[in-house]
């Protein structure tokens, strides 16, 4: 059966399928090849999360661990990069579980705000980035897993094992610091 990228390249389709059946029999240079085609993007969804790179090469290689002791369970339906990418996040919640250091009790005290458009077109994605980075560990977590990866809070509540006020209180944190750091960038529109 044909197996599905998120974008096609001619001739890859059966490639990355030979990889796959070699990693089923455990070959190691199968492994490598797999593991060098997607750690681009991978190594992407790990970054927005964890900004210490030493912690994000862990995190993503006991994601690939996962992957290739899963692989034979791979039906070769739908998008491997998509099956690829669901272990590797839960390789990432499990690090930002054992990891966030905040408390259980923390109440939602504010409602979300939000950046003016106009502000935040004007910045790149580069810099958004950077700032997303510099959040603290588990409002990072939250803001990612709610804005990026498109989880509910009671997705978030679970993956994390925080309540629903929590997530959203960590969401709402982030928006207020990400505010706060644009617009001491400066970049306010005269009115």
């Amino acid at each position: 059966m044909p197996i599905t990228l998120a974008y096609t390249v001619p001739g890859q389709t059966s490639e990355l399928q030979e990889l796959i059946e070699g990693c089923i029999r455990n070959e190691r240079s199968a492994q490598e090849k797999l593991y060098r085609l997607f750690y681009p993007r991978m190594m992407s969804m790990v970054r927005r999360y964890i900004d210490e790179e030493q912690q994000a090469e862990e995190v993503l290689n006991n994601g690939y661990l996962r992957a290739f002791q899963k692989i034979a369970q791979y039906t070769f339906q739908g998008s491997f990069e998509g099956w690829l990418r669901k272990i590797v996040f839960h390789a990432v919640s499990d690090f930002v579980k054992q990891n966030a250091r905040y408390s259980e009790k923390i109440m939602l005290v504010e409602k979300d705000q939000y950046v003016h458009k106009d502000h935040a077109d004007k910045l790149y994605y580069n810099q958004l980035l950077q700032l997303v980075q510099e959040l603290p560990d588990a409002t990072r977590a939250v803001f990612n897993m709610y804005v990026m990866e498109g989880f509910s809070h009671k997705e978030i509540s679970k993956m994390l094992g925080i309540s629903e006020g929590t997530s959203k209180w960590h969401l709402s944190e982030g928006r207020r610091v990400l505010k706060d750091k644009i617009e001491k960038m400066q970049l306010h529109i005269n009115k």
